[in-house]
């Protein structure tokens, strides 16, 4: 297996050398953000970007995930040797075996999320936040650029103080032109419509100086 020390972020195969996933360095640039290569190491992962550094990132399936089973106990193993700790699959998962996946580093907690209810995974990220000897948390969905797409712009407002302007035009940006059912401006309002920020959840500065993007 290929480690994800290896992360292939930009799209024309250039290697982020010494890559740490859970690494806090500050966020991670635009380019990182909206790659449109990179599958963090793990066999059969699409898009795999960072969103908040040491924290959060984001994936998809090559080619989709037809039978929507979800991240194979290999996959699982692989992200869980790597140093994640949870792992959400957004709004698809048929048939998808969710649970704990135990390895050396620890274990990886495998969840079901909807980015129509965004709350779940907002109180996953902070805690990730609050506790930095704990592993990042992977959103995924099936293609990695609609739904995974959502909650990352929804973590950019909660938690780096972003605008939801802002976090649609990122998430319009990495959507890498897929269309949505009934018009993409529609698709992502109507995600934004059920998510307000918690203030519960809030952070210091210093700490969205050391994950939020640059």
């Amino acid at each position: 297996m290929r480690f994800l020390a290896s992360l292939i972020f930009i799209g024309v195969l250039a290697t982020a050398a010494n890559s740490d996933v859970t690494s806090r360095n500050g966020g991670p640039n635009n380019s990182q953000m909206l790659s449109k290569g990179g599958d963090g190491g793990v066999d059969g992962v699409a898009f795999f970007r960072p969103v908040l550094s040491g924290v959060l990132y984001r994936s998809g399936f090559k080619g989709g995930d037809k039978d929507r089973t979800g991240l194979s106990e290999e996959q699982r193993e692989t992200l869980c040797d790597e140093g994640f700790s949870t792992g959400f699959y957004a709004d698809f998962g048929k048939n998808t075996e969710y649970g704990r996946t135990s390895c050396g580093n620890g274990s990886f907690d495998y969840q079901s999320a909807r980015s129509s209810r965004p709350s779940a995974v907002m109180s996953s990220i902070h805690e990730v936040i609050e506790n930095p000897g704990k592993g990042p948390v992977l959103v995924h969905c099936m293609w990695g650029v609609h739904s995974s797409g959502a909650l990352s712009a929804m973590a950019l407002v909660q938690f780096c103080g972003w605008t939801e302007e802002r976090a649609k035009d990122y998430w319009n940006g990495a959507r890498n032109g897929a269309p949505c059912s009934g018009g993409c401006d529609k698709w992502i309002d109507t995600k934004f419509s059920n998510f307000s920020v918690d203030p519960k959840l809030k952070i210091s500065t210093e700490q969205q100086a050391a994950i939020c993007p640059k």
